[in-house]
């Protein structure tokens, strides 16, 4: 069973990213997410990310949450 706590740090560490709060308000305010375009297909994702993004949308995860919270983030 996943014990992980799904938070916004811990969704970018399993993507590979910094989890620093500050490099987290950093990736936000750099990266922009056009209308029309899903955030698994966002230009600046790896293949493995998008990929993982994608699996935990498409199967609605424990992870589908803060995924849905980062996608609003990116749109604001």
């Amino acid at each position: 069973m996943d014990m992980t706590q799904h938070t916004m740090e811990n969704l970018f560490l399993q993507l590979g990213l910094d989890n620093s709060e500050e490099a987290i308000e950093q990736f936000i305010k750099q990266h922009d997410l056009p209308e029309g375009v899903k955030l698994e297909n966002a230009y600046f994702w790896s293949p493995s990310q998008s990929a993982f993004i994608k699996e935990c949308l498409a199967l609605d995860s424990d992870w589908a949450e803060v995924v849905d919270q980062l996608n609003v983030q990116l749109r604001q």
